[in-house]
């Protein structure tokens, strides 16, 4: 993301998993981390809005750490379909955020790994917050998250999506009454409106600073 961003390679189930950490300045508020778009359709933890929600926590104080799913990059293994994707996203949890605050975000695909991560750690892990962007639920059985999480939650949807019809997001939001915030004329990946994306997250952040 620059050029302090600092490489590292886990080891994962399937093999090597390629990770990107950037810090904040100051003693960091928690780790945060963050999944990108689908694999199959060119998703990498550097597309832009992958970065721009990395870019949100840092500037919030967040230690940020994105990664490659399995078979993206220099991560090992092939694509699993969600189950082995959400595997590397618990190990990295595991490796690097092991303690403390924690902030579990995600984008597109990504965003719908993201809920079953935080459905896994919910129990055991102080989750500060949730930051869904894009949230794949047309094709994908999005995890229902407990309602103590939803003041923690910003649930981001574009209102001219073409990827992921913002009906399909509604759906999965309105039987658990969680808000979905709409950036109107939004497409799926919010061309000419990621600054208007970066202050969005930003603002609910600062705003579960305690």
């Amino acid at each position: 993301m620059n050029s302090q961003t600092e490489k590292i390679s886990l080891q994962g189930a399937a093999g090597a998993i390629e990770v990107q950490r950037d810090q904040p300045a100051g003693t960091p508020r928690g780790i945060a981390v963050i999944a990108h778009p689908h694999p199959l359709f060119g998703g990498t933890m550097d597309n832009k809005v992958v970065q721009t929600l990395a870019r949100a926590f840092v500037s919030c104080g967040w230690t940020t750490v994105r990664f490659n799913f399995r078979g993206v990059g220099a991560s090992e293994g092939v694509h699993d379909e969600g189950r082995g994707e959400l595997e590397d996203m618990l190990n990295v949890v595991g490796q690097l955020a092991l303690e403390g605050p924690l902030a579990i975000a995600g984008f597109s695909f990504g965003a719908f790994v993201a809920t079953g991560a935080a459905e896994r750690l919910w129990a055991t892990r102080d989750i500060k917050q949730i930051v869904l962007v894009g949230t794949a639920a047309a094709r994908n059985t999005v995890a229902t998250l407990p309602v103590e999480a939803h003041d923690r939650m910003l649930v981001v949807h574009g209102e001219a999506d073409d990827t992921v019809p913002l009906a399909a997001v509604m759906d999965w939001a309105r039987p658990q009454s969680l808000p979905v915030t709409v950036i109107p004329g939004g497409g799926h990946f919010f061309h000419g409106q990621l600054p208007l994306l970066k202050s969005l997250v930003a603002r609910h952040l600062r705003a579960g600073i305690e």
